[in-house]
């Protein structure tokens, strides 16, 4: 459950060098300037700005697609090619010099939290280039030949319906078979390296790529476009197009995807570790620190964070055991999960529909009671909408941001594969977090906001999934949690999140073993359905998971702060348009925000 976004952004590794500069700076007074100095000064920024958006954009398109930016989509990049990626990085040091050059005292106080976010990007993409993430181009949660295949049915991120969108399509499906060959050129180099993937991690990607083979052009996933071409396209356009595909893929894209799927399980299989953590591999425990920093935008380090997930857990293990008499559970905390799972009453779904309709009427209640809470909402509307069928399957519950242009809504997708299957304790704080006040109210409200493009489509994990987690506690403000087993839904997806950073930093820290992991989620979650997936998307995605509660706890904190330091004075929707108003920020800057607007009140 989670916003699907590929964001542009740092892996800070020298977060204290990319802080230095955002604290000390942004605490003191903006300066008296004149009007053209503070014009010339934001013109400079701006140009650096934008020129380093679409640098960063070409290099990555399809993170700038997944963003809602759809001027790359003919475009898949080769930003794992080691010779683009060496004149990325040169290019990220001729930015960071050219900002130096502007005088961030001379800026407006807008203007100086771009400068400082950017020089916070830039100091940690500099600081990323000796880890070699281009050795590890894909797992079983990331890969370009699946990225491709989930966009197919043009109900992703990359919209598939005029010619000029079937055309950009198809130039990214041509551009494939390049891209998997340094795929495997890389993952050589790796094997020669000791930097390789874990072994079980690839056990699980394997029936992907194999999946992807198919005995005819026209079978492949690739083809899906073709299969639904519109009535209304140029006589001339529909033969061209279906040739132009079927040629693509049976010529190109279908005898490297065999070569993949062959190099996998034949050459690198073999070769993949045996360990776990990535502080396994040469340089990983300072490779790990550089994703946690990326992660939380903190300079918190792993047995810190460690430590608040132990905390946490035991925390809302406690609310279990005050909350199970209410189900009518008496038996151990831990087991409330799995006594929940096992109830027949919370699975009282028939159709896909009796399932929507839940999620409408929460909307509809919501749309009474979120004007109490906030002042600054997005312009955009949120649509509800069921995964389509081809990627239901794999998919979760997740948002999609509106288009930039306006054009297109936010989206919250609802994933029923079997609608007596789907339980209804989780569906409030679901829509919480995924739909609004979640994701819909922070990133759509982000692209509305008047902001350069590297920070309207970027971003930073730990205030996007913060933000989304903490959206979720408002419902019991909201009274939406007066139902035991609505509220056991959210405190469930708590702990889930509080045990990510103790199987996190477990792995890539401490020398936990998959096993391990695999164990502790068991035995702390009570049920085994999500123990090793989520232990095996940990293991690809080192200190991903770190950002939710690690922002959630953040922005908790600096309310409670709020409260206490204004009492009387404290108003909720104001303390959420400051947080929200400048789009999303670093934790650091956040605090400084908001301690700001605290002084300012009083």
């Amino acid at each position: 459950m989670t916003y699907r976004r590929n964001i542009i952004a740092p892996l800070a590794a020298a977060v204290a060098l990319a802080f230095a500069p955002l604290g000390a700076a942004t605490a003191a007074p903006a300066a008296k300037v004149s009007a053209e100095v503070a014009e010339a000064g934001h013109k400079a920024l701006l140009a650096i700005a934008d020129q380093y958006y679409d640098a960063a954009a070409r290099f990555e398109p399809i993170g700038a697609t997944e963003n809602g930016d759809n001027r790359f989509d003919d475009q898949l990049g080769m930003s794992i090619s080691p010779v683009k990626r060496a004149a990325q990085f040169k290019l990220y040091r001729q930015f960071a010099q050219r900002l130096k050059a502007v005088k961030r005292e001379q800026l407006v106080e807008s203007d100086r939290i771009n400068y400082d976010i950017l020089q916070y990007e830039l100091n940690g993409l500099i600081a990323m280039e000796r880890f070699p993430e281009h050795l590890l181009p894909l797992s079983q949660m990331d890969s370009m030949p699946v990225t491709l295949a989930n966009y197919a049915g043009g109900e992703a991120s990359q919209p598939i319906g005029t010619v000029k969108e079937y055309e950009a399509y198809l130039s990214r499906v041509s551009q494939l078979p390049a891209w998997i060959d340094q795929a495997i050129a890389n993952m050589r180099e790796g094997m020669k390296k000791g930097v390789t993937q874990p072994k079980p991690l690839m056990v699980s990607a394997l029936p992907q790529f194999k999946q992807l083979l198919s005995a005819t052009p026209e079978a492949s996933i690739y083809y899906t476009p073709i299969t639904k071409l519109p009535a209304s396209f140029p006589d001339a356009d529909k033969p061209r197009l279906t040739a132009a595909y079927r040629n693509t893929i049976n010529d190109k894209v279908m005898p490297a995807l065999v070569r993949l799927a062959n190099f996998i399980e034949h050459d690198y299989l073999p070769a993949c570790r045996t360990t776990t953590g990535l502080s396994a591999v040469p340089d990983g425990a300072a490779w790990y620190q550089a994703r946690v920093a990326n992660a939380t935008t903190t300079s918190l380090k792993p047995e810190e964070i460690h430590a608040i997930g132990l905390k946490e857990v035991a925390r809302i293990q406690s609310e279990f055991a005050v909350l199970g008499p209410k189900l009518g559970y008496t038996g151990p905390a831990a087991g409330l999960p799995v006594w929940v799972a096992a109830q027949a009453k919370f699975y009282p779904f028939k159709t896909e529909e009796e399932v929507q309709a839940v999620y409408h009427k929460l909307s509809d209640v919501l749309d009474t009671k979120l004007p109490q809470m906030f002042t600054l909402l997005p312009k955009a509307k949120l649509d509800l909408r069921l995964e389509p069928e081809l990627s239901r399957a794999t998919a979760s519950d997740h948002y999609t941001a509106p288009a930039g242009d306006g054009s297109r809504p936010g989206v919250f997708w609802s994933v029923v594969n079997d609608p007596s299957k789907y339980g209804s304790t989780g569906m409030t704080t679901l829509f919480l977090h995924e739909g609004k006040p979640g994701h819909h109210f922070h990133i759509a409200l982000t692209q509305e906001l008047n902001l350069p493009n590297f920070r309207k489509f970027g971003g930073n994990n730990a205030f996007t999934e913060g933000w989304a987690l903490y959206a979720e506690t408002l419902g019991k403000e909201m009274g939406l949690f007066e139902d035991p087993a609505q509220y056991f839904g959210h405190l469930n997806d708590e702990m889930l999140r509080a045990v990510r950073l103790v199987v996190d930093t477990g792995m890539h820290a401490k020398g936990w073993t998959r096993e391990q992991s695999i164990q502790y989620m068991k035995d702390t979650l009570g049920y085994d359905v999500v123990a090793k997936t989520e232990t095996e998307r940990y293991m690809a995605w080192p200190g991903q998971a770190l950002g939710y509660k690690v922002g959630s706890l953040k922005i908790q904190e600096l309310r409670a702060r709020a409260q206490k330091a204004l009492g009387d004075k404290f108003n909720l929707p104001a303390f959420h348009a400051v947080v929200l108003g400048d789009g999303t920020v670093p934790l650091a800057l956040l605090e400084q925000k908001v301690d700001r607007w605290i002084a300012s009140q009083q």
